[in-house]
């Protein structure tokens, strides 16, 4: 049991990705203090965990909207207080927020969109690396996804969040490695939940329909499995992932269960987001003078 002992706080964990990462947690031996907006979610998912709670592990539940400083701060003190400490931090909670051109979608749903996915992964860190400092060590897990490292048209606050929440990882990485503080980001794949849902109800007037076409035959075929993310969740939440820090992490493509054994040659810009340069393709475009 990778995790046995260890206390983790996991957002939006009600249903889909953080649903199944907090089911992944107790199955690994962890203790874990979970949220979500959703009261009566919360309750389901407590009688699901329980079922599989074969470890006498606690497990706490509690109503947040982690975008709202006050209710990240309160969550925050409440899991510390149940848990006692808390090693391991997974920031889940996110939507996809509005579908269509910027022209046409409703900006204020946009601003929420940012506020939910950039400023409540901002709020957790903040409020739990002081927890984390004191104990000496933390994780922390942040949810971006394919919107982080290619454009997405009509999807502009998923993918301007998703590359902000990247870009936040390796800057708080680089703040706090001297704590032994580890911060990674993940992508998880992509996932049949209630976010692919939304896209295809809105249809092919609101998303580009080569979007719309492969968010469609994904529903077909079922994407990527839940337990593929949460595993690799695990994993970074584990020991055996200490050193590892900034980085953002494919569970589909990257090797991610070897990463460990070569620490020496991710001390660098090896899964990171940078500018690409004329030369890294092939181009001379002369050089400034």
């Amino acid at each position: 049991m990778k995790l046995r002992n260890k206390n983790a706080i996991i957002t939006g964990a009600s249903q889909g990705l953080g649903r199944e990462i907090a089911r992944h947690f107790i199955l690994e031996g962890a203790n874990i203090s979970i949220c979500s907006r959703n009261r009566q979610d919360l309750e389901n998912v407590l009688v699901e965990l329980e079922s599989i709670n074969k470890g006498n592990q606690k497990i706490f539940i509690y109503e947040a909207d982690v975008s709202r400083k006050d209710a990240a701060s309160s969550f925050i003190q409440y899991s510390v207080n149940k848990l006692e400490h808390v090693d391991i931090l997974v920031n889940n909670a996110g939507v996809y927020g509005p579908k269509g051109n910027i022209d046409i979608i409703d900006i204020d749903t946009w601003i929420q969109t940012f506020n939910i996915n950039v400023l409540g992964t901002l709020l957790m860190c903040k409020y739990i690396i002081p927890e984390f400092k004191k104990i000496g060590k933390g994780k922390i897990i942040n949810l971006s996804g394919g919107g982080a490292t290619s454009p997405l048209p009509g999807l502009s606050a998923y993918a301007t969040t998703k590359a902000a929440v990247v870009r936040l990882t390796e800057t708080l990485a680089l703040e706090y490695k001297e704590n032994n503080i580890f911060i990674n980001a993940i992508a998880p794949g992509a996932l049949n939940t209630r976010l692919l849902d939304e896209v295809l109800e809105e249809g092919r007037d609101k998303v580009p329909e080569i979007f719309y076409e492969k968010c469609l035959k994904q529903k077909e075929t079922g994407g990527t499995p839940l337990s593929v993310g949460a595993e690799l969740c695990v994993y970074l939440a584990s020991d055996e992932s200490n050193g590892l820090t900034g980085k953002l992490i494919s569970a589909v493509w990257d090797d991610w269960k070897n990463l460990h054994s070569h620490l020496k040659e991710l001390d660098s810009d090896v899964y990171t987001l940078r500018r690409i340069l004329p030369e890294d393709r092939g181009i001379n475009l002369g050089e400034r003078k």
